[in-house]
C-alpha cells in the first residue's frame, strides 16, 4: 500500500476502474492515518499546533472516515478488488 497520497497519482489517472478505486481507497486510509496521529498527539498533548475547529468536529470526521474506509472494503469484496 503507498504511503503517501503522492504514490496514487498513477493510479488515479489509470483507465481502469479498479486502480482507481484503489487509490480512492488508498488516499483515504493515508488522510485517515494523519488524522488520526493527530488527534493521538492531541490527547497526549503533544500536538504541535492550535487546531482551528473543536474536537467534536474533528470526532464526525474520523468517524465519517472510518465508515467509507469500512463501505470501499466491503465494495472491493463484492466487485473482486484486492486492496
Amino acid at each position: 500500500m503507498p504511503n503517501e497520497l503522492r504514490d496514487t497519482i498513477e493510479m488515479m489517472n489509470s483507465e481502469y476502474y479498479k486502480e482507481r478505486f484503489k487509490a480512492e481507497y488508498y488516499q483515504l486510509v493515508i488522510r485517515y492515518q494523519k488524522l488520526k496521529s493527530m488527534l493521538d498527539k492531541w490527547d497526549n498533548n503533544q500536538i504541535e499546533f492550535t487546531p482551528t475547529c473543536p474536537r467534536s468536529t474533528y470526532n464526525m470526521q474520523i468517524t465519517a472516515m472510518t465508515d467509507y474506509i469500512a463501505v470501499l472494503e466491503a465494495r472491493a469484496v463484492m466487485e473482486g478488488v484486492e486492496l
